[in-house]
């Protein structure tokens, strides 16, 4: 099976920086037409530069996913430069500390919005349009896969920590989510997986890490791999999951962390 994705459309949501980031520019390294989304357009200019508009591979998109409309602005910026879509990744995600204890803290709904319903309406708008192309090449039945959806995931779906309550939430209803759009979407040769990670270097643990050398110790001694991956590592993964060579992969929930997850401690789980 070919590891391959040169040729393919992609969007990736999140994409103006951190792992987002990482994740667009390898596709678009690796032959893929890219429409790199994200709601921070500066960041996205200054990352990109100027992009012509009938050019090279690469394209972006800024905008607020949370919005339906929006939604379909991008599906239809990106049929526009590039006529079709055939990966979907959902790296925009948010991470904040929530009080378990206060009623009036709405963490838990912010998450959730953010890190579960927009992935959620991003990946049925596309998978749509997915089954659309499937239907006018008459390729259901046939070989082959018709779309590739990643959803980015947390090892803080199953390790538990009181500050992050509303992360760990949202993270694992989206795995929840990623088993469910799994089945629905089988039957259209549409897959769907998620990727778990910890200790990789997000832009909100790079942050986080900035002015505290105690925490950053405290991750890798809690890594049994003993270091924080660059996000280019997590980068590659996702690519696996997109591919021919994982063709027979759906609802699984990939693990990329180091071993972090295989130790019993409650150390807070790495953005």
């Amino acid at each position: 099976m070919s590891f391959s994705i040169a040729g393919k459309t992609a969007i990736v949501t999140g994409a103006a920086n951190g792992i987002g980031l990482a994740i667009a520019k390898l596709f678009a390294d690796k032959g893929a037409n890219v429409m790199f989304a994200d709601m921070d357009e500066a960041r996205l200019q200054a990352e990109l530069g100027e992009i012509g508009e009938d050019e090279g591979n690469i394209r972006y998109f800024a905008g607020d996913l949370r919005e339906k409309l929006t939604i379909a602005n991008l599906l239809s910026a990106t049929l526009d430069a590039f006529d079709q879509v055939d990966i979907l990744v959902n790296a925009s995600r948010q991470i904040a500390v929530s009080d378990a204890l206060n009623p009036d803290d709405d963490a838990v709904e912010t998450l959730l919005q953010q890190n579960l319903i927009t992935a959620l309406r991003v990946s049925q708008t596309i998978a749509k349009r997915m089954i659309k192309q499937a239907e006018a090449r008459d390729s259901v039945q046939g070989s082959g896969q018709n779309g590739a959806i990643v959803n980015l995931s947390s090892i803080a779906a199953r390790r538990t920590h009181p500050d992050l309550m509303a992360y760990s939430v949202s993270t694992a209803a989206l795995d929840q989510m990623t088993r469910s759009m799994a089945l629905a979407l089988a039957p259209h040769k549409i897959r769907v997986n998620a990727v778990a990670f910890g200790s990789v270097m997000s832009s909100s643990l790079q942050e986080t890490l900035k002015d505290n050398r105690e925490y950053r110790t405290d991750i890798e001694d809690h890594t049994p791999l003993h270091r924080i991956a660059p996000p280019s590592e997590l980068a590659e993964a996702v690519q696996y999951l997109v591919c021919e060579a994982s063709s027979f992969m759906t609802g699984q929930i990939m693990t990329v962390d180091g071993g972090r997850s295989l130790l019993d401690s409650v150390a807070a789980p790495a953005h």
